[in-house]
């Protein structure tokens, strides 16, 4: 079915959370919606901010603009403008941003009358974000455990967070965020690779059916997840390496404030070791 026919299928009126008919709109094949107006307006003054904070900077080099969270001394007041108060503001259109983009998918999904399962997954990345330049702050008491906006600048703050738990892939979180990350490659690399095998005959060869797909997990791993399953199973690996990524950095601070080695000193004292 051609994608401009489809389209007829589900630009009706109505499954609007704010606005009404008033907002009802498209931009070509766009749905905008009042969350798609707030969405353009918070990501236009959050990027207008950015340019004039590189402005106020001394490079212009994409690699090394930076837009520093305010310093520790201020903790969660506001900030002077060029003192963290530019990052705050941005921080503040990058959440409204996001949030107004899920919201703006809820009404598509009202309106195509499907299951909210991608704006329920885009809010778990939301959630990470969030936690990184808020909840986390939030919790040590100053904006400035935030991380800088800035290419360079954000990999440095990566690493220098790193270091003060001498090795950060001890923390135990990290490690089940890793192995979901890894697994959800494995899985869709998998799903994906089988697809175009099915769907890419050779030459006088016919497409092949989800039952060959099935039959195929069946001789190698011995079961089938199906394909429905394997959707499934995509999504929950994928959110749990995002949810657990999260719980990672929230508690190297909030909760461990040692090295991520020493916390594995439970595992010595465990009493079958003497």
């Amino acid at each position: 079915m051609a994608l401009l026919n489809y389209e007829k299928k589900y630009r009706v009126r109505g499954g609007t959370l704010i606005g009404g008919d008033l907002f009802d709109f498209w931009v070509g094949p766009f749905y905008v919606g009042f969350f798609g107006v707030l969405t353009a307006f918070f990501a236009g003054l959050g990027t207008v901010l950015i340019i004039w904070g590189a402005s106020q900077g001394d490079t212009w080099n994409v690699w090394q603009i930076n837009i520093a969270p305010p310093d520790l001394s201020y903790g969660l007041a506001l900030a002077p403008l060029m003192e963290g108060g530019l990052w705050q503001i941005i921080t503040i259109c990058a959440i409204g941003a996001f949030g107004s983009w899920a919201l703006r998918e809820v009404e598509i999904c009202n309106k195509l009358g499907i299951g909210y399962h991608v704006p329920f997954a885009f809010s778990f990345a939301i959630f990470a974000y969030v936690t990184l330049v808020v909840i986390r702050p939030l919790l040590l008491g100053a904006w400035g455990h935030g991380f800088p906006y800035g290419i360079l600048s954000h990999l440095d703050w990566v690493s220098n967070v790193g270091y003060q738990y001498l090795h950060f892939h001890y923390n135990p979180a990290h490690m089940i965020a890793i192995t979901f990350f890894f697994t959800t490659c494995l899985a869709l690399a998998l799903h994906g690779a089988l697809i175009l095998s099915s769907v890419n005959p050779a030459k006088d060869e016919e497409i092949k059916t989800a039952e060959h797909e099935n039959s195929y997990f069946r001789d190698s791993i011995g079961y089938s997840v199906g394909t429905l399953g394997i959707h499934r199973l995509g999504v929950f690996l994928a959110l749990s390496a995002v949810f657990w990524s999260a719980v990672c950095i929230v508690i190297s601070g909030p909760v461990w404030t040692r090295g991520w080695p020493e916390w594995w000193n439970w595992w010595l004292s465990l009493p079958f070791w003497s």
